[in-house]
């Protein structure tokens, strides 16, 4: 079983993740910034630890990471503002790359965006930098030399989990639940070897084993 090190695990998705990576044997760590979420975070259970992605240095991260196998950002602004996307998704996601390869942890996974999102739409100055900041985060994770995955969901949703996704390098654009997300990324910690590769997700009529299982190596 991984030692995994969530950056983000109170969030919609983190919290899902937290708890499937904990049903199914792993160790977690989670990074959570308010006090109040250290107890919804060991009720899932991870070892909660308290920390700010936009306040800890390079190195009082890595001291964190330092003995895990995988970190998993799934942290973000969440649509907060322009200031707050680009110190999370983009500087908060940097510091973290950082910090793993610092630390000598060779697996990160990403969440990151789908590339169709909002298509059809006048988009908005956030949403224009929140696309902006993301894709300049999938280049910075891709040019270091760490063992990355990026994962890019569709349009993220409530809906109760199904177990059924669409992964590929190139889909159609779509839907996926959050916990089906978590799903896939809790999957993702069981095959080490599928690395250096973009994932595009959405919901679909394929069992998330599988669906992963025709992934490049």
């Amino acid at each position: 079983m991984a030692k995994v090190f969530i950056i983000g695990a109170a969030g919609k998705v983190g919290i899902h993740l937290t708890r499937q990576l904990a049903d199914n044997g792993h160790q977690v760590s989670a990074l959570h910034r308010k006090p109040e979420q250290a107890d919804t975070l060991q009720q899932a259970g991870a070892t909660p630890v308290a920390g700010d992605i936009q306040a800890l240095s390079r190195d009082a991260l890595a001291a964190l990471l330092t003995g895990h196998d995988a970190v998993i950002f799934t942290a973000g602004a969440g649509g907060a503002g322009i200031e707050l996307t680009n110190a999370i998704d983009g500087a908060g996601l940097a510091l973290a790359v950082d910090a793993a390869e610092a630390a000598q942890v060779r697996r990160f996974l990403l969440v990151s965006a789908f590339p169709d999102a909002g298509r059809g739409k006048t988009p908005s100055e956030g949403f224009e930098n929140y696309m902006r900041v993301k894709r300049q985060a999938d280049v910075y994770l891709a040019a270091s030399a760490l063992d990355w995955t990026i994962v890019r969901p569709g349009t993220l949703t409530d809906e109760p989990a199904r177990g059924l996704i669409h992964a590929g390098l190139a889909i159609p654009y779509g839907n996926i639940p959050r916990a089906d997300v978590a799903a896939t990324l809790a999957a993702l910690i069981d095959r080490p070897e599928v690395h250096h590769t973009i994932i595009e997700l959405t919901e679909g009529d394929v069992p998330v084993a599988a669906a992963l299982q025709s992934l490049p190596r």
